[in-house]
């Protein structure tokens, strides 16, 4: 007899559950509440999906969960991911280790795995977000009613999402569902996001970007560093090295902590570099307006609102700034403070982090609450960094998770 297993969920690593499942003799269905699948999966990697990464490692994932995303990835890695999809008839390229498919479309992914649940007779139920999950101890079943489909199965995988990018259907229903078998769920934040700042300078520098060190405070604690492009918006600060650090600041304002940012626009430089070049290049260019004086350092704007904000005028002259204010130029130069105030919200997430609490979960991504019920994906408290990391663990968690509800064990 096969197994009969539903799958709520049709995202990345509910596909991909399903994939493995019924590869391994199970019946599937999927239960999807979008009018289609993995329409999530069409906005990564700006439209590219940068599907994984060569450089992968624990190191680069957070959450409850990263002692159990390492046996995850031990199992099925970045390797893995590759046979599977180039299985599938994709063509992949690689850019300083981050994986694309040849074609540079998200498309091509979605199609591809589209493609191998109708190869594979797995039923897909769209527009069918699920009321009501329950298990039945006399029929040893659980019974998955949706909007008009429902059924009664062997084993469940929820891979219903984390609650980032609501509009593609990943608005935390899942977690309800968890919660009705006794799940402890750790608050979803906001993460890969921006940072809002308190300060109202940043109007003047919107749209700029720049290579930038940035460094995260919590309650007067450095967290983590991270360099990259800055993107300076009117509200704070963006890109990539912002997003690394977003989660972080995330949870510590919704635990109410302070939080800054100190901003290097001279990452190259430590301190004592940084104030020997300003010192060097007073002795050359004494006699120039401040105007002229800091051109050619980083972004005009940028210089303009470090000039503004330690009280010299552009049409100084660079000798006659008392030193003190020199000093604070240059320091404002190495390391500008900023307060978090915000981030922004799920609808502007790439992820969230948050999610079932690991600890719950078996090494097969079962409940350890309720056999017979799964997870995989972003509905687990497991969020990676930017670069593929998150899809990676979509595809790693949804073949663990099929392979064990096929077999009941793995």
């Amino acid at each position: 007899m096969h197994r009969e297993i539903a799958v709520i969920g049709g995202g990345a690593a509910g596909m991909t559950a399903a994939i493995w499942a019924a590869g391994a003799g199970a019946a599937v269905t999927i239960f999807e509440k979008n009018d289609r699948v993995g329409k999530k999966i069409l906005s990564t990697g700006n439209g590219r999906c940068n599907f994984s990464n060569e450089h992968m490692g624990v190191a680069f994932f957070h959450g409850s969960g990263t002692a159990l995303a390492e046996g995850v990835l031990d199992r099925f890695g970045v390797a893995q991911t590759k046979e599977f999809f180039a299985s599938l008839g994709m063509r992949m390229k690689e850019r300083d280790g981050y994986l694309y498919p040849a074609s540079d479309q998200a498309s091509t992914v979605l199609d591809l795995l589209r493609y191998e649940l109708a190869r594979k007779r797995i039923a897909v139920h769209t527009g069918e977000a699920v009321r009501a999950l329950s298990y039945d101890k006399d029929k040893g079943k659980f019974l998955v009613n949706g909007q008009g489909q429902a059924g009664a199965y062997d084993a469940v995988i929820l891979s219903c999402g984390g609650c980032a990018a609501p509009n593609t259907g990943s608005d935390g229903d899942g977690f309800r569902l968890a919660k009705q078998f006794g799940h402890r769920i750790v608050t979803p934040v906001p993460a890969l996001t921006a940072l809002r700042c308190q300060e109202k300078f940043y109007k003047q520098v919107a749209g700029v970007r720049c290579d930038a060190g940035l460094t995260l405070r919590v309650a007067g604690e450095t967290v983590c560093e991270e360099r990259g492009e800055l993107q300076l918006t009117d509200y704070g600060i963006s890109g990539i090295p912002t997003f690394q650090i977003s989660r972080f600041a995330a949870r510590a304002l919704q635990e109410k902590k302070a939080v800054t940012v100190r901003i290097s626009f001279l990452p190259d430089f430590d301190e004592t570099a940084c104030e020997a070049f300003f010192k060097k290049r007073l002795q050359e260019q004494g006699g120039d307006t401040m105007e002229m004086f800091m051109t050619g350092i980083v972004n005009k704007k940028i210089s303009q609102m470090l000039l503004k904000l330690a009280g010299i005028r552009e049409t100084d002259l660079a000798k006659d700034i008392p030193a003190a204010m020199f000093e604070k130029l240059w320091r404002l130069y190495d390391g500008l403070e900023t307060e978090v105030i915000g981030t922004n919200g799920f609808d502007k997430a790439q992820v969230s982090a948050g999610g079932v609490d690991c600890n719950e979960v078996t090494d097969s991504l079962m409940s350890k609450r309720q056999p017979g019920l799964y997870f995989a994906g972003e509905i687990l408290d497991v969020d990676g960094v930017c670069g593929g990391y998150n899809l990676q663990w979509a595809w790693s968690s949804g073949a663990v998770a099929g392979k064990a509800a096929a077999h009941d064990s793995y």
